[in-house]
């Protein structure tokens, strides 16, 4: 079984919300994407992306992996041409995780920099790993962690749904265990609020909500500068 809440928030200094995210127990999926693009490019592009996942795993008996890339390539061909049939949507994009449950494990995939982590025993482990310039380009030249989080292309992604035809998806399988918190999120999040502070907030008592809002203003107090989503389920 599987419990979950999820909540976005503009931040403190956007003036739109370009994340988006997806609850659907019934299907056992969980989503959050993180659109890119001038005016509101970057919110059509995460919704497109979310709700063309959803009609690709509501379409599709089998539970494997594999279902994930396949949604996720049709994610990335449905962003893209949206994008050329209005000039407006022109260069959009999304970061895009995803995590599906099948009872004993949870298949996730991803691309961007959005992030899955899970909390289990007082822990907190990174899941995915961001197609970000710092893993691709930057750790690969030797630079050292200091110089990464202040590089001019630190922000700089790798690869995303809509802007190539060469999609790389990211997979990962993370065993369902009783009593973990699986946490998925924005960089608004992950990009502003330490990994020590995420693991606190997620060891302290109280609800999913109540988790899920104290996260959201851990980074709103670190000035807010991106959106901000927050997905968290719980494993019994």
């Amino acid at each position: 079984m599987i419990e979950s809440f999820g909540v976005s928030d503009p931040g403190c200094v956007r003036g739109n919300n370009e994340d988006c995210y997806l609850l659907a127990p019934a299907l056992g999926l969980y989503v959050v994407a993180d659109g890119m693009g001038g005016a509101q490019a970057g919110e059509q592009a995460s919704r497109i992306a979310v709700d063309t996942v959803r009609r690709v795993i509501e379409l599709t008996p089998t539970r494997g992996p594999a279902v994930l890339q396949t949604a996720f390539g049709e994610a990335n061909l449905r962003v893209s041409m949206a994008a050329e049939q209005d000039p407006e949507l022109d260069g959009m994009g999304t970061t895009l995780v995803a995590a599906l449950d099948n009872g004993t494990e949870l298949f996730v995939a991803s691309v961007g920099d959005s992030r899955v982590y899970v909390f289990l025993n007082g822990a907190l482990v990174p899941v995915t790993e961001d197609q970000s310039w710092v893993n691709d380009v930057g750790r690969r030249l030797g630079l050292d962690e200091a110089t990464l989080k202040t590089h001019p292309m630190r922000h700089v992604l790798t690869m995303a749904i809509g802007v190539s035809e060469q999609l790389r998806v990211n997979s990962y399988r993370v065993e369902a265990k009783p009593g973990m918190l699986v946490l998925l999120c924005s960089d608004g999040l992950h990009g502003v609020v330490p990994e020590r502070d995420l693991a606190a907030a997620l060891a302290a008592s109280g609800t999913l909500e109540e988790k899920c809002q104290r996260l959201i203003a851990l980074a709103k107090d670190r000035g807010g500068p991106d959106n901000i989503t927050a997905v968290l389920l719980k494993i019994s």
